[in-house]
């Protein structure tokens, strides 16, 4: 089939270039002239396992291509909308500009039985406007409401063999045209979803809302461990043999980030107030703040296990991004905790895979070096941050011999705390005794 992707950043980018590696001719649209000058070079703007190789191999094709011009996409029949939804600056709202400068840019080259598909993350409610808007453009046009549901990291995966598809429509022709498109996902036994807009546009963010509220459920718990003297690892593994609860993301830690989960949660609450039905979902606010509170309570760790202060005091933070197998840093709990920790004082030495150049576009201010040896050297507190599989496993008798001070905070629970503990280290993690 012919498609087209609009916007051509995390999300388009790798549905363009997974679309194009199943088969289909794709002309991916960004106002952006630099990043679709990148991606047409087959150099991804961002880190993403297995993006280089689809996107070299997609484009070698002749399959994928990229343009600046919404005239390129005069010939496609399927077009994606896979534009940004940011928080707004002045609330918690979804900035829905993107989505709605590309609808009204694109209706213009729109034919009769052509489908516009959104893959962007909206409030409930938009679909059936766009909706409107389509119909009244008299295109003959139709839109259906196709969330993503990627993990950074896998996204490649996600997009190839998804584990469900949901189709929002008004419209049986428009789930017939989706088929199409993803007969590979369906022919391997993929769930289909059809439904109408409104739920479609739930589907995400309301199974968004329940992984962060997992997420703070137990990192709630960790604050109860820790003045109590329970384990809250040990905790989440007896709750996970329940089959009602499950044991993953049962993980206390840091807390959750990046450019989805805390600005859709707030988006979420916000607009159901707009509904008049804030209530329902009030409890999202505590999630949140939840949240928040983890990336304080590691920066109080911290300032404890060096006496008071941490001023002047050489910190080595590992990590940066909010995940592994990402250079995202936005709304990153590592970046934030290294920030604050150099905001009282401390000279921060920060080491990432991935995520340095992003860090240091956001944040100047603090010291970065790719090398953890370099990181660690001399350092009085070391606070992992981020659970790469490189920190995951660091040795804890070899780390000893650069530090200047034998202390860890382990701000993801995924280290030994024995084998540290055995190696003359004090550690400190998130609920853990």
């Amino acid at each position: 089939m012919k498609l087209s992707v609009i916007g051509c950043g995390y999300l388009g980018a790798v549905h363009a270039s997974a679309m194009a590696e199943l088969g289909h001719e794709v002309v991916g649209i960004d106002v952006d002239a630099a990043k679709i000058e990148q991606l047409a070079a087959g150099t991804p703007p961002f880190f993403e396992p297995g993006l280089p190789e689809i996107l070299t191999s997609a484009g070698a094709s002749g399959r994928l291509r990229f343009s600046t011009e919404m005239a390129a996409v005069a010939e496609s029949t399927v077009h994606f909308v896979a534009v940004g939804t940011p928080q707004m600056r002045d609330s918690h709202a979804a900035d829905m500009r993107y989505v709605d400068a590309a609808i009204d840019a694109l209706i213009p080259f729109l034919k009769e039985g052509d489908l516009v598909v959104g893959k962007s993350t909206v409030p409930v409610g938009t679909a059936a406007r766009l909706a409107k808007k389509i119909a009244d453009s008299g295109s003959g046009a139709m839109l259906a409401w196709n969330p993503e549901f990627l993990r950074e990291g896998f996204a490649v995966k996600d997009t190839i063999e998804p584990d469900r598809l949901v189709y929002g429509v008004a419209d049986e022709r428009a789930a017939s045209v989706l088929d199409e498109v993803y007969a590979t996902a369906l022919g391997t036994g993929t769930p289909r979803i059809i439904t109408d807009y409104a739920t479609a546009e739930l589907v995400k963010v309301s199974a968004n809302a329940f992984l962060a509220t997992k997420i703070s459920f137990i990192n709630a718990m960790a604050e109860i461990a820790e003045v109590t003297g329970a384990d809250v690892g040990q905790l989440a593994d007896a709750l996970g043999h329940d089959a009602r609860i499950g044991r993953r993301f049962l993980n206390a830690g840091v807390g959750f980030g990046g450019g989805c989960l805390p600005k859709d949660i707030r988006a979420f609450t916000a607009r159901a107030e707009e509904l008049g039905r804030g209530e329902s979902v009030a409890f999202l606010k505590e999630v949140d703040s939840i949240n928040m509170r983890q990336r304080q309570r590691v920066v109080d760790l911290a300032v404890e296990a060096l006496g008071g202060s941490v001023n002047h005091k050489r910190v080595a933070v590992l990590g940066v991004t909010f995940k592994p197998e990402s250079d995202d840093v936005r709304d990153s709990p590592a970046l934030d905790v290294a920030v604050q920790l150099k905001g009282l004082g401390a000279q921060v030495i920060a080491t990432d895979p991935q995520g340095i150049e992003n860090a240091r576009g956001r944040h100047p201010q603090l010291d970065y070096t790719e090398s953890v040896d370099e990181a660690l050297a001399g350092a009085d507190l070391v606070v992992l941050a981020t659970e790469w599989k490189q920190f995951r496993e660091l040795d804890p008798a070899w780390a000893a011999t650069l530090v200047s001070g034998q202390t860890v905070i382990d701000g993801r629970n995924v280290l030994d705390a024995a084998a540290w503990r055995a190696a003359g280290w004090t550690y400190r993690g998130m609920g853990r005794p």
